[in-house]
């Protein structure tokens, strides 16, 4: 089946997973603390604060104790749709005042260029916040390459490794799973949305798994479209 949309994973697949877990985690756990104690009255930050206390036997006024749970959930890489809204919020303010800018491998700026000059439609699905994707894509070390998507997905489609988040994706996007071809660099994810019907392709970046179950590339460019 012809593919029609490109939906892309961010860590470990268009940019270097040492980036996120070596610079953006570590400037988030240690702004933690004085982030919420600053700006815990905020509605939208209140409105996450109260999913992290929803969840756990923590107390709606304990900043403290909620700002450690969330640096624990960081040390475990824990998938949780508060803690990556939070973080996001933190990555901001670093971002905007540019104390970094996001890594993008090469060859995946090249051919999201020329995928998105082509006409081909490009989203992101991804673990982090929708704002914090855009935050990401806006800020990088190539330039601003959020124009190149045309819509961004997080957990709250769900689970990257459950199947009907991305029958809900397709859903949205308004064409069958067999014309969207999904990029990671897991196995787990990409088992997922072939379980879902889409096309998938394994970016093979190093240090990654490889996986049998799927067409695997080394970089954007053997992508078979």
């Amino acid at each position: 089946m012809t593919i029609k949309a490109i939906v892309t994973d961010v860590e470990g697949t268009t940019s270097d997973i040492d980036f996120v877990h070596k610079c953006l985690f570590p400037y988030a756990r240690e702004r933690l603390p004085d982030f919420i104690r600053t700006h815990g009255a905020d509605p939208e930050l209140e409105l996450y604060l109260g999913m992290v206390v929803a969840e756990t036997d923590l107390q709606e006024g304990d900043l403290d104790g909620i700002a450690e749970r969330l640096q624990h959930w960081i040390d475990e890489d824990l998938k949780h749709t508060a803690l990556k809204a939070i973080q996001g919020m933190i990555w901001r303010e670093g971002f905007e005042q540019e104390v970094f800018k996001s890594h993008v491998y090469p060859d995946a700026v090249h051919h999201l260029r020329r995928w998105h000059e082509s006409g081909m439609p490009l989203y992101v699905y991804s673990s982090g916040s929708v704002a914090a994707q855009k935050l990401y894509f806006t800020h990088s070390a190539a330039g601003d390459l959020s124009d190149l998507f045309s819509g961004h997905y997080d957990t709250t489609s769900g689970g990257k490794r459950i199947a009907d988040s991305y029958s809900k994706i397709a859903a949205d996007i308004g064409l069958a799973p067999g014309e969207l071809l999904f990029l990671s660099d897991i196995e787990a994810e990409l088992d997922a949305a072939k379980e879902a019907g889409w096309q998938t392709a394994q970016v093979v970046r190093e240090g990654t798994m490889a996986s049998e179950r799927h067409q695997q590339v080394s970089e954007f460019g053997g992508v078979e479209i």
